[in-house]
């Protein structure tokens, strides 16, 4: 396993990959390449590291480990015995293991994860049951091993990050049916930011869009405030990691303002002690506020991001018309020259805004619906 020639999987919703791959390139990445789910590029275990630490759009950062062909269980056993896991392992680290099996003669996924978990616990690793993905990343949180069984070749990948990545490690306040910062991170991408604009949200919930532009804007590290799972891996160093750390750019403070308000007053407070756990607060300001009682911040006009409830978790779909009506009425009134993204599940509650709103791009799978991006130019 030659270290500069890792293949690294960036995982994105369906849908957005190109966007992630926008965001790797300009981070620095070696030829993003879009796939069903992500996107793939190549590396030393430096650029796991700085995957993991720098990307804002990428929920998971996987690492293909290699493999070999396999036509029959026996074959797998002794294969899987041989592998060098300590290269990749610690003896006595925890261990979950996840197969699938496709068109191969080895086609009982159970069988297959089987026997690598035997291979691994005569290596000295423990092997844990299954989990939730969305587990708390803990000290006893296991490691996950990836086994894809594909046309008789056996490939292992292990996960590098632990906690899905839209963990930023300073969200401890989150409101009804929030949106995963990840995602969030890649809507603000598709309308167009790049941290140069003031961002708003009238419905601002928990605060996600207005702390993921803030961050932006400021060229705060993603991911600064979390651990990993890499760094329990064999292929961890401590300090070449500390130094990858220290050679990124620090934030820097801006000028711009970042604001969002609600008719919550408890997502108020609770966004307000997010901006501060971030070390967002001079540049960020919540307020209590009904949609209609919505007003820029001061400067130059930005971006209005919004996810208004759409009736799908969250409150009466007919009463939600008169909502976004308000809130095209406020946005054409006090926002005149203000960009617009509005996230729903609901075409209809875009077209009740009465905006210029068009569709981004296709529905997006995201907590058990489809949602969509709709966008609009400055308004006039």
């Amino acid at each position: 396993m030659s270290d500069a020639s890792l293949e690294i999987f960036l995982q994105a919703p369906p849908g957005l990959e190109q966007l992630l791959a926008d965001e790797a390139r300009e981070k620095g990445f070696v030829d993003p390449v879009t796939v069903p789910g992500g996107v793939t590029t190549r590396g030393g275990w430096d650029e796991v590291w700085r995957a993991n630490l720098v990307l804002r759009g990428a929920g998971r950062v996987t690492v293909g480990l290699g493999g070999f062909m396999a036509f029959h269980l026996a074959q797998l056993d002794k294969r899987s015995r041989k592998f060098p896991w300590q290269e990749i392992l610690h003896p006595g680290e925890a261990v979950r293991v996840d197969a699938v099996c496709r068109r191969s003669k080895i086609y009982h996924a159970g069988a297959a994860k089987q026997r690598i978990e035997a291979a691994l616990t005569d290596f000295g690793a423990r092997i844990v049951g299954p989990g939730n993905e969305d587990e708390e990343e803990t000290a006893e949180a296991p490691l996950t091993l990836r086994v894809r069984i594909e046309d008789n070749a056996v490939a292992f990948s292990v996960d590098s990050s632990g906690a899905p990545l839209h963990r930023r490690g300073t969200k401890q306040f989150v409101g009804k049916a929030p949106m995963r910062e990840t995602l969030a991170a890649l809507m603000l991408r598709a309308c167009g930011y790049r941290g140069d604009q003031p961002v708003y949200d009238p419905m601002c919930g928990s605060g996600t869009f207005v702390l993921e532009a803030a961050a932006i804007a400021s060229g705060q590290p993603a991911g600064a405030a979390r651990s990993f799972a890499f760094e329990r891996l064999a292929s961890f160093d401590a300090q070449r990691y500390a130094a990858l750390r220290d050679a990124l750019p620090a934030p820097v403070s801006t000028e711009l303002r970042f604001a969002g308000s609600d008719r919550d007053a408890g997502a108020v407070a609770g966004a307000t002690a997010n901006a501060e756990r971030a070390g967002l607060a001079e540049s960020v300001t919540f307020r209590h506020a009904a949609v209609s009682d919505a007003r820029p911040p001061e400067g130059p006009p930005g971006l209005v991001m919004v996810n208004p409830p759409y009736g799908g978790r969250i409150g009466n779909k007919k009463l939600l018309y008169a909502l976004h009506g308000a809130l095209g009425e406020t946005l054409r009134r006090e926002f005149r020259g203000w960009r617009v993204g509005l996230v729903t599940s609901e075409p209809g509650l875009a077209r009740a805004t009465g905006l210029p709103l068009k569709a981004w791009g296709p529905p997006i799978p995201h907590g058990g619906l489809r949602i969509t991006l709709f966008t609009a130019p400055p308004l006039g």
